[in-house]
């Protein structure tokens, strides 16, 4: 062992030995990995192996599509046996909205290039599974690229690959603490010290312990996951092909074909946790007892679904535990403050993901950025918020029991909540108002009357008309919103304004004047659609999207430059918008020089008794005002503007409505018009690129793309769907050719059609294209239309009449 590497990766399973690989690959090969047991001590020896394409969040399946097609690679480079079976896999849906589902899903992975996947009857699933049983089936999804590996012959694989592009591991090599240093980091070892240029946690059971080496408290937890592995089945044995990888949704089991019996894994949902603290380290090859009671519902099912088990003994019980994140999603990337400290773990399913954990991170290292967006995984997705222990343990328990659950898009869960909750929280709730989470805080969803719930579904749900009615009265009187689910970011400082011309694509706004303003990174794509204020006093906010606060600040501080301070203000300034046309009646009863406001105007005005900082503009695309206040002032401000703004009819409203009202004027937003993997010209943020100024990140590279022209753009597209409305991912078509995909979706309450915004091919985006949309499963013809259906021309945003 040297006693300097540019990079040390800390951990020997599976997510290790595939981050060493892919940095050797990438041109790295000054790199080790140090494992303080053997490789595959801890989750990976004992893993199940099973891989399947299926995954709800897209950009995770495309992740494991990466991972299955590097397999054979790395048996092949390695020459190392992974004893890799392509069974193919089923995935059965038991009840109506399940198999809904599956068919939605199924034209998703057709959206993102995984075409390799059917649907199937019940009985045509039975022919390629004959030994389960079709009872309650009403159909399934077949994958050709999904089966089984030999775990411990993957791992090796991978790090015997490494090491012939030069890496290095050892095996016994136990880390015992890490100094942050002027050049990286000094890793310390029960063989002696190591410097390094970066650091890589991907150390599994013991993440939580090497990440406190660091001053980083890491959401994650160990929890126990069983499978059982039978003797030899005869209807097995008798078969002349492997039954594929079988995931039965109700049930909670998954299997697979072992040898001539059968695998069955359960994901319980009477969960239990071990080892929050992290695993002893001693612990390594060990396994728990079955905890059959625990787990007897979920037995009853597994044997009626395949009626063989009942037949056969039992060869080997495995009960051993795995290091869950809140959402289940793997926790990759920088972390904010500690420059060189990486993270790779919490990567539940290693054998599926851990290729595309390895290259994602690879190349964050070695570019500055991954190729393909990885905010599903990114560790900044968690603020300080996510270190508290019963946070961390309601979150990831919810996510084990309800890792077959169906979860619907208009489902709020209970974990982890509430939390953190703006002030007049209390008053809003007894005004009626249903709420979200959005990163911490509770975000006002509708406001309805005592008694209703809203029923989880994937089509239009019982809180529709709510919605609508909300819609209407904005656009015709005035509503009141919440806006404390915004981030604030003051920047201050004698280079501020530099600093921000030179982080800003667009031009900044003069005095008194806020401006949209896209963020670049170095390659050109997007990290952010902003809006930045100049305050007139040396003062300058940011202000964007609440759950990205980590995310944009780590940016933010890697771009940092000398005489410029930012401050997160996200736990002191809250408030409320004003939106609609009486909106303007409303501010001037309470506050002197709003008048003056231009559109998008802003600065600091006596709102009351309040001194507040106030914006004229709207995302719902009316006359508006955005009141900013101290969290101290919340509540009294929410009953000033209420009794001021009765006599005009002043009704509060929530985010539903507003998503909807955006979508009217074609206002994209962030995680679906807008990510990291997109670009100005395809997503139309160009037209707020100020080409003219001096130099910016991202500006060469957003030349080339202007002169080389954009491939693909998003659209505003009306849709004709029924009891259903798009809401992203789903595919584009023209004349049977998939030819995009949806960015976004939902009803246009105002104007009373459906709407979809999509990443379209650019010679399917000119107004009038015809197309189509699935629409949970569903094809519905659909058109281009011009952006912005509702007041195309923004003159109600000017407080001026809407033409007809």
């Amino acid at each position: 062992m040297n006693t300097h590497y540019r990079v040390v990766i800390i951990g020997g399973g599976v997510v290790g030995a595939s981050v060493l690989y892919h940095l050797a690959k990438f041109g790295w090969s000054d790199v080790c990995l140090l494992e303080r047991s053997v490789l595959t001590a801890g989750s990976s020896w004992h893993a199940a192996g099973g891989i399947h394409a299926l995954n709800a969040d897209p950009n995770m399946a495309a992740l494991q599509a990466y991972t299955i097609d590097l397999l054979s690679e790395i048996g092949a480079e390695s020459g190392q046996d992974i004893n890799l079976h392509m069974t193919g896999g089923l995935t059965l849906a038991g009840t109506p909205d399940r198999w809904e589902w599956l068919q939605s899903a199924y034209r998703v992975f057709q959206s993102i290039g995984i075409e390799d996947c059917e649907l199937l009857t019940p009985e045509e699933a039975q022919k390629r599974c004959p030994i389960m049983s079709t009872e309650g089936i009403l159909g399934a999804m077949w994958a050709d690229r999904e089966g089984y590996l030999d775990t411990t012959g993957t791992v090796h694989a991978y790090a015997k690959a490494a090491k012939k592009r030069g890496a290095s591991y050892f095996e016994h090599t136990k880390v015992e603490a890490l100094e942050q240093t002027a050049d990286g980091w000094k890793v310390v070892t029960d063989k002696g010290a190591v410097t390094c240029e970066h650091v890589v946690n991907a150390a599994g059971l013991w993440a939580k312990q090497v990440g406190r080496m660091a001053g980083v408290e890491l959401p994650v937890s160990p929890l126990k996951h069983h499978y059982f592995v039978t003797d030899t089945v005869p209807e097995i044995a008798e078969l002349d092909f492997e039954v594929p990888m079988t995931v039965d949704l109700e049930g909670f089991t998954y299997t697979r074909q072992d040898q001539k019996g059968l695998l069955v894994g359960i994901y319980e949902v009477e969960h239990e946790h071990w080892a929050m603290d992290g695993a002893p380290w001693d612990y390594g090859m060990e396994l728990f007892q079955e905890q059959t009671d625990r787990i007897e519902k979920e037995l009853t099912c597994a044997y009626e679904r395949y009626p063989a088990l009942e037949n056969v003994g039992i060869k080997t019980w495995v009960n051993g535990a795995f290091t869950f994140s809140p959402d289940g999603n793997p926790l990759v990337g920088p972390v904010r403050g500690k420059r060189g400290y990486w993270c790779a773990c919490a990567v539940m399913a290693g054998f599926l993901q851990g290729g595309g954990v390895g290259k994602t991170l690879a190349e964050w290292m070695i570019h500055g950025h991954p190729e393909a967006d990885a905010w599903s995984m990114d560790v900044a997705r968690y603020g300080d918020y996510a270190q508290n222990k019963r946070y961390i343990k309601e979150t990831t328990g919810q996510f084990y029991s309800r890792r077959f659950v169906m979860t619907y898009p208009n489902e709020q869960l209970p974990a982890g909540r509430p939390l953190k909750v703006s002030p007049a929280h209390s008053a809003m709730s007894a005004a009626g108002c249903r709420w979200g989470v959005s990163w911490d805080l509770e975000v006002p969803l509708y406001f309805a009357p005592e008694g209703f719930v809203e029923t989880p579904t994937l089509k239009r749900s019982n809180a529709f008309d709510v919605v609508g009615a909300e819609c209407r009265h904005v656009r015709e009187k005035v509503g009141m919103v919440d806006i404390t689910g915004f981030s604030r970011f003051e920047v201050t400082g004698p280079n501020a304004e530099a600093w921000l011309d030179r982080l800003m694509a667009s031009k900044l706004p003069a005095p008194g004047r806020a401006k949209l303003a896209p963020m670049l990174a170095e390659d050109g794509r997007l990290k952010g659609d902003l809006t930045v204020f100049n305050w007139d006093d040396g003062t300058w906010w940011i202000m964007g999207s609440y759950y990205l606060r980590e995310w944009h600040l780590r940016w933010f501080e890697d771009h940092m430059e000398a005489g410029v301070s930012v401050r997160d203000l996200g736990e002191e300034v809250c408030g409320f918008a004003l939106t609609g046309p009486r909106s303007k009646a409303v501010i001037d009863k309470v506050c002197e020089g709003a008048d003056d406001l231009p559109f998008m105007g802003c600065a600091a005005l006596d709102v009351g008794l309040f001194r507040a900082r106030v914006a004229r503009m709207s995302v719902a695309g009316e006359l508006g005002y955005e009141i900013n206040v101290r969290y101290g002032d919340h509540i009294k401000l929410r009953e000033l503007l209420l009794q001021a703004g009765a006599e005009h009819e002043l009704r509060e409203y929530g985010f539903n409505a507003m998503l909807s009202l955006r979508l009217e004027k074609s206002f994209g937003i962030w995680s679906a018009e807008f990510t990291q993997g997109y670009t100005p010209g395809e997503t139309g943020m160009d037209r707020w690129i100020a080409w003219d100024k001096g130099n910016f990140i991202g500006r060469e590279a957003a030349l080339a793309e202007r002169e080389a022209g954009a491939k693909r753009r998003v659209v505003t597209l009306e849709v004709d769907a029924r009891d259903a409305d798009a809401s992203g991912f789903e595919p584009v078509w023209k004349d049977g050719q998939k030819v995009g995909f949806v960015t976004s979706g939902g009803y246009g309450h105002t104007l009373g059609k459906s709407y979809a915004m999509a990443m379209v091919n650019a010679d399917a985006a000119a107004e009038g294209t015809e197309l189509s949309v699935h629409v949970v499963g569903v094809e519905c013809p659909a058109r281009v239309i011009a952006p912005s259906p509702y007041d195309p021309q923004g003159r109600a945003m000017r407080g001026l009449p809407v033409s007809a």
